[in-house]
């Protein structure tokens, strides 16, 4: 019997999960690059990006609250906190961009702002669905979304290559963002095509095939450096804008699976490596900390309650 331990923190998940690699329901066409039967890894062909943007985001719940309105409804609803910004890679990495946002998101009709002596929590629409079974999780996660692509168009001249950490969805308008996926939940490729994928070498990178339909991108899968002790180790998923020609894709692919090499981390000093990238896990922490405290926000959520309004 073989067998390998993933390298990724179990307090992390996996980057692999276990339901992963069942099929994919989305359009996919693998021929756009290669015939499906000439798929096989192909190396970098071009020098890697000179200056290159990372674009990250976090979030925090800061405290669940309950909101009366007038008409004696109440209804359950959170504090949250979000950050996004961009770090700039040259010869030193420098964050350029960091903003933070606070909101308070409650399902149904709008709510007032709930101002503390330590910030104001602006109310965040959450969308009505009958087929989303948390909807304020959702909206969350788009109000940082939307404050990722913000601070990206700010920060987006002067620069070789744009990586936004996960898939490119409403980035893709983003000219010339390339999404970075660290986890697989599906499959978007055959068996025969996924044995591709695990025999790159470090640096390698697949075929270009494309995604979806209404929200069309180019895909492609490059492995990291690092001891691969299985075949998808160290395997990251890149998107770009379908809105490019083949070519233009292709060349950006190239561009992709040439720099981010360089920036792995390694599995002695990060628990998600080597797909954590290094520029990504210090904006990460850069935007946590200017989060602020979580107890002193949640303090003053508590005595802005009992204030008189």
């Amino acid at each position: 019997m073989r067998f390998a331990v993933e390298t990724w923190a179990p307090d992390y998940g996996a980057p692999l999960d276990a339901e992963a690699l069942g099929p994919s329901d989305a359009a996919v066409d693998v021929a756009v690059e290669r015939s499906p039967d000439d798929w096989a890894p192909i190396p970098p062909a071009q020098a890697p990006a000179g200056v290159v943007l990372f674009v990250d985001g976090v979030q925090r719940i800061d405290a669940r609250v309950w909101i009366t309105g007038d008409d004696a409804t109440t209804r359950a609803g959170v504090c949250a906190s979000w950050a996004a910004g961009v770090v700039r890679c040259d010869d030193r990495a420098t964050v350029v961009v960091a903003d933070v946002e606070r909101g308070v998101l409650c399902p149904g009709d709008p709510v007032d702002p709930i101002d503390t002596r330590h910030g104001c929590y602006e109310p965040c629409a959450v969308p009505a669905s009958a087929t989303v079974a948390d909807p304020v999780g959702l909206a969350l996660g788009n109000a940082r979304g939307d404050l990722e692509g913000r601070v990206a168009v700010r920060a987006g001249a002067a620069r070789d290559l744009l990586v936004v950490d996960g898939p490119l969805g409403d980035r893709r308008r983003i000219a010339g963002a390339v999404g970075y996926v660290k986890t697989h939940h599906v499959a978007y490729l055959d068996p025969s095509l996924q044995a591709v994928v695990g025999s790159l070498a470090p640096g390698e990178r697949s075929p270009l095939f494309t995604v979806g339909d209404n929200r069309f991108r180019y895909s492609w899968y490059v492995r990291l450096p690092g001891p691969a002790t299985h075949p998808w180790w160290g395997v990251v998923r890149c998107e770009a804008s379908g809105d490019l020609g083949p070519a233009d894709a292709a060349a950006v692919a190239d561009r992709v699976a040439a720099t981010l090499p360089r920036f792995a981390s390694q599995p002695h000093n990060d628990p998600r490596a080597p797909q954590n990238l290094h520029p990504i896990a210090g904006l990460e922490r850069e935007l946590k900390r200017r989060l602020g405290d979580p107890l002193l926000l949640e303090r003053a959520l508590r005595q802005a309650a009992v204030s008189p309004r």
